[in-house]
């Protein structure tokens, strides 16, 4: 079993776009300090690293440049493409630092896709003082927002942030300081802050800005639309079941997701898409 990298876009539109993920699969993990300093060589905004585990299980563990993540949501799906093309088709059960979930992989005629079964979701509604904060960050007032929409806290494997806007272009205007977002993100203990737009109760648009990470947006996060579409159901939002995601746009960089959902509040969100090889630069 190869050692190396391998480069995957998770969420690619067709030929183009997606979110570039780094995939290590070995017999055995290298030391933390080391998958570390592979992650920040890497330079994706995440690598997962993955050997086997325990009942044909794979113990994975996801890094940023920066820092260990508790659960990625397009590296799993880079996984999941990858763990495909070398074992075929199939239902991969990952071991993650604090859950167990799955990911199932294709590769059919050259084309790859994924789909991962998220952690277990909860939300709630934004503490006052933070929702100011991240407001602010961004340049935002209450009169951006989708009063439908609130500002809240979602968790899908990690912590997230929901800020709903009412136009597409304050979205396409997104802008803020990347070393503030990291401060704050890392004392809230966020992993991403997402924006998004609603075009349609089953159609949204999304930004992800991830300086948590060291990152400054993300052009696909499934972790992010998993712990989006627990918030739907929350509410009793008019999901109808699915939800698609367009992220990346704004970047140069489409990404597709779709998030498929039950009625069971809390119950794992199953998020999927395509997913293409990249060259190592």
């Amino acid at each position: 079993m190869p050692a190396t990298v391998q480069r995957i876009a998770a969420f690619s539109d067709g030929d183009s776009g997606g979110n570039p993920a780094g995939v290590l699969i070995a017999s055995r993990l290298p030391d933390a300090a080391q998958m570390q300093q592979i992650a920040a060589e890497v330079g994706y905004s995440e690598t997962a690293f993955a050997m086997p585990g325990k009942n044909d299980s794979w113990r994975v563990r996801y890094f940023s440049p920066e820092s260990e993540v508790p659960f990625c949501g397009h590296a799993t799906i880079a996984l999941g493409a990858a763990l495909a093309n070398e074992y075929g088709n199939g239902i991969f059960s990952l071991e993650l630092n604090d859950a167990d979930i799955t990911v199932e992989g294709h590769h059919n005629a050259g084309a790859l896709s994924a789909a991962l079964q998220s952690p277990s979701t909860y939300s709630k509604p934004l503490d006052t003082d933070l929702a100011e904060s991240v407001l602010k960050l961004f340049g935002l007032s209450r009169a951006d927002l989708d009063p439908a929409l609130p500002p809240a806290f979602a968790h899908a494997g990690a912590n997230h942030v929901i800020v709903s806007l009412a136009s597409r272009k304050r979205l396409t205007d997104m802008s803020y300081d990347q070393a503030a977002g990291k401060t704050l993100m890392v004392n809230a203990k966020l992993i991403t802050i997402m924006l998004a737009y609603a075009e349609s109760p089953r159609l949204f648009h999304t930004r992800n800005p991830f300086a948590s990470g060291g990152v400054y947006e993300d052009p696909a996060t499934g972790a992010a639309t998993a712990a989006l579409a627990g918030y739907l159901r929350d509410i009793d939002w008019q999901h109808g079941g699915a939800i698609n995601i367009v992220q990346g746009e704004d970047m140069g960089c489409r990404s597709l997701l779709k998030a498929e959902l039950s009625d069971e509040k809390g119950s794992s969100i199953r998020v999927s898409g395509n997913a293409r090889f990249i060259q190592a630069e």
